[in-house]
């Protein structure tokens, strides 16, 4: 019979954190829920990792004031056992784990996966130990009602995970632990086979290899159910239960321990490189197991996961396994002889068996399944039905299927081993029959397409930038298989230069055309270029291809363009040293550019300096750019403007041809003002104000004159004692002198901050 599940109405996180909360529940406290876990590190990026705690809860018997918001992880050096921090892990995630088989359920049986995350930064200069690092996380109490171990509502639960550091032999080390496969949630049946995929998956495809280990204890007890951290290993592992006392006439039974754990014939047991355990149970009852998974690169270990969890042994109503025969003849009731027989598939042959498929037990629904042994690609697939119920009212004793093989497999002589498998849902998995079915196969005899191109015949093409490449591509297969046509480049990527290649079937054929407007992209070092075009086709998945090679050269040459100037700058005595033109203030300057370009390229023309804009000193420059040519006009009007600047005033006149590879013209010439010849300076210090007009005033003709801002200011005459006794703005001052004989002082200013000082002497 089967057992009908019933919906779990499971009460949200939140409620239960609140319940516990009302209940006064300030610690945690002693409950029986665990039924195992495991964790993981998730390399993110850099030096960023989460660090997570997969615990098993018992959604039945687990006390809702258990269910733990948090738990502190404490992640240890391996060498030393020092503590390297604590993390607090927040419950993330609350979900239900599911069945095989749900129509199996029992509603006594049910667990939450709740998952405790948490990102961490592990640093390279602190987490380098060569020995490594393992996290750990207790927690306290077991289910009372398990089976195997002393005390299990006192048993406690310590999760435990080795990673490697992340240097090792001076290099970065980047490693995600392994993640094991989904837990289960079914149970098993006394005297009957047990099978369950515990194998891992690795991130980082490093080789996983799987034991039976004895569950650990660790520090954390009944009184101290949560401890505010982990304490550093060696922890304690959980205590076997003692056998029975044999029943008399009767052998003593084995002790329990690591190599048996559950009672059985045979007992637990797990494929050291799948992680598939096996058991079948010879007691009632609820058992807890412990698993290794150890993580191996390039043949040295770096890590181990551990992982705790429960079986559940009960009585089962007895289910026999279906059975299947295999029919390979279409018109025969001999049926396939696994072990003995061969299917011989050639091309015209019959490619499809028939296959007949029942169960004793009443009320069966069955399905088949394929599972490639010693192969993959492509698989036979079924052309009828299947699954179906047998021996229901009104439903047949026997099923029939028809399985029907590619006439594209090709074993290449060797022996294709296909598991055809059907399976019935019986609780609480499924019982199977097996027909292992050896097969060769030939596929149909295939001829190679052939490719054309109107590309020649007079290869390789040579071609100037601005030509436009064009030719026509013509695939052909005798078996009319689809074909496909590509294009490719011998280093290069012909769309990144522009070529493409349009594609169209015509008839039987595959027509494409090609084009390519040649630009400067395809300038380069290299000055062929060699296009590669395929015609190809995938008859029974294996590709054939026609190629053809088309070269093409490119031809690329520029003459440099010339520039000139009327009238000509003028050329500076010595090499290096520009031209110079200067002009005194008022003047203008006025020279007409010209570009000629033999290659006939586009010519700009342009005049620019890197001090300053020309407007600001007084220039100017128009331009009439073209292909070929190019004119300009430049003109300068002399004035203040250049002189307040305070900078050189170079222009550089540049020519550029628009080609792939342009060599610029350029010709940089500085233009100066003419500063007008001042007098040699002459301060004079002593007057004779006695009326015979000579030397009767102070005066200073021979100070520097007025040029644009570097102006006279003023000057000011003083006593001995400082009193200022005379001021004037004016340049052709006069001062005739103060009273009778005595000594002065005077200071002369100009508007660029120069001055002139010095003293007077005035002599009747």
């Amino acid at each position: 019979m089967l057992y009908r599940p019933r919906l779990l109405h499971p009460f949200p996180l939140g409620f239960l954190l609140f319940i516990a909360s009302w209940l006064g529940l300030a610690e945690p406290a002693r409950a029986t829920h665990i039924v195992g876990g495991e964790m993981e590190l998730v390399h993110n990026s850099g030096d960023s990792y989460t660090l997570l705690l997969n615990l098993y809860f018992d959604a039945y018997n687990g006390s809702p004031s258990a269910l733990d918001a948090d738990l502190t992880a404490s992640i240890f050096d391996k060498a030393t056992n020092a503590r390297m921090m604590n993390v607090l892990l927040p419950l993330t995630s609350n979900t239900f784990v599911s069945y095989t088989n749900p129509a199996c359920a029992k509603p006594t049986l049910s667990t939450r996966k709740l998952v405790y995350s948490k990102a961490i930064t592990l640093p390279a200069g602190t987490y380098n130990g060569p020995q490594g690092y393992y996290a750990a996380v207790e927690r306290c109490c077991r289910n009372n009602s398990i089976s195997n171990i002393v005390d299990p509502g006192g048993a406690a639960q310590t999760f435990y995970l080795e990673f490697p550091s992340v240097v090792r032999r001076g290099q970065t080390f980047y490693d995600s632990t392994p993640r094991i496969f989904p837990p289960l949630a079914d149970y098993a049946c006394r005297d009957e086979l047990f099978y369950y995929d515990f194998g891992g998956q690795d991130a980082d495809k490093d080789s996983l290899v799987y034991e039976l280990v004895t569950p650990l204890n660790g520090h954390s007890n009944a009184t101290t159910p949560k401890p505010a951290s982990a304490s550093p290993g060696p922890y304690s592992t959980i205590t076997w239960q003692p056998p029975a006392p044999a029943l008399p006439g009767q052998p003593a039974l084995p002790p329990l321990g690591t190599l048996n754990q559950i009672p059985g014939t045979p007992t637990l047991q797990i494929n050291r490189f799948t992680g598939r355990l096996t058991v079948r149970p010879s007691n009632l009852g609820l058992f807890v197991f412990g698993v290794s998974c150890s993580e191996y690169r390039r043949g040295e270990k770096i890590g181990e996961s551990r992982r705790d969890f429960q079986l559940m042994v009960l009585n089962c109503p007895t289910n026999t396994k279906p059975s299947m025969v295999l029919l390979p003849a279409a018109a025969s009731n001999v049926p396939y002889r696994p072990g003995r027989d061969t299917l011989h598939l050639v091309p015209g042959s019959n490619h499809c068996v028939r296959l007949r498929f029942t169960d004793p037990d009443p009320n069966s629904r069955l399905s088949l399944s394929l599972s490639p042994v010693n192969f993959s690609g492509l698989l036979p697939a079924f052309t009828t039905a299947t699954s179906g119920a047998v021996r229901s009212p009104g439903q047949p004793d026997t099923l029939t299927a028809t399985l029907c093989f590619p006439d594209c497999i090709n074993t290449r002589g060797r022996v294709f081993l296909l598991d055809v498998v059907v399976g019935d849902d019986g609780c609480s998995l499924p019982k199977r029959d097996t027909v292992r079915v050896a097969f060769t196969s030939v596929p149909p005899p295939n001829s190679p397409p052939t490719l054309t191109t109107t590309a020649g015949p007079g290869l390789p093409l040579h071609v100037r930038v601005g030509d436009l490449v064009t030719f026509n591509l013509t695939g052909t297969d005798p078996d009319n298989d689809p074909i496909q046509l590509e294009m490719t480049g011998q280093g290069f990527n012909p769309a990144s230069l522009g070529a493409t290649l349009t594609q169209a079937p015509a008839g039987n054929q595959q027509q494409g055309r090609f084009s390519w407007r040649v630009d400067c992209r395809a300038v380069g070092p290299d000055s062929v270029l060699v296009f590669q075009f395929a015609a190809a086709t995938s008859p029974c998945t294996e590709r054939q291809a026609a190629i053809i090679s088309v070269p093409v050269v490119v031809r690329y040459a520029n003459t440099p363009p010339v520039l000139t100037a009327s009238p000509l700058f003028p050329l500076p005595a010595s090499p290096g040293v520009l031209p110079v033109v200067r002009l005194p203030l008022g003047a203008t300057f006025t020279t007409a550019l010209a570009g000629a370009d033999a290659d006939r390229d586009g010519l700009t023309l342009t005049a620019t300096s890197e001090n300053f804009a020309l407007a600001e000193a007084g220039m100017s420059f128009t331009a009439q750019n073209g292909t070929g040519v190019a004119a300009g006009t430049f003109r300068w009007d002399v004035s203040c403007d250049a002189v307040v600047l305070h900078r050189p005033l170079d222009v550089t006149f540049r020519l550029v041809d628009a080609t792939c590879r342009p060599v610029p013209q350029a010709q940089t010439v500085r233009f100066e003002v003419i500063r007008p010849e001042s007098p040699e300076l002459k301060l004079y210090n002593i007057i004779t104000p006695n009326g015979d007009r000579v030397n009767d005033e102070f005066r200073l003709p021979e100070l520097p004159l007025n040029f644009c801002d570097e102006q006279f200011a003023s000057v000011r005459i003083f006593s001995r004692w400082g009193q200022q006794l005379f001021e004037s703005h004016d340049r052709e001052f006069r001062w005739p002198g103060e009273g009778s004989g005595s000594l002065y002082y005077y200071l002369v200013t100009y508007t660029d901050g120069r001055s002139f000082k010095g003293w007077l002497e005035v002599k009747p």
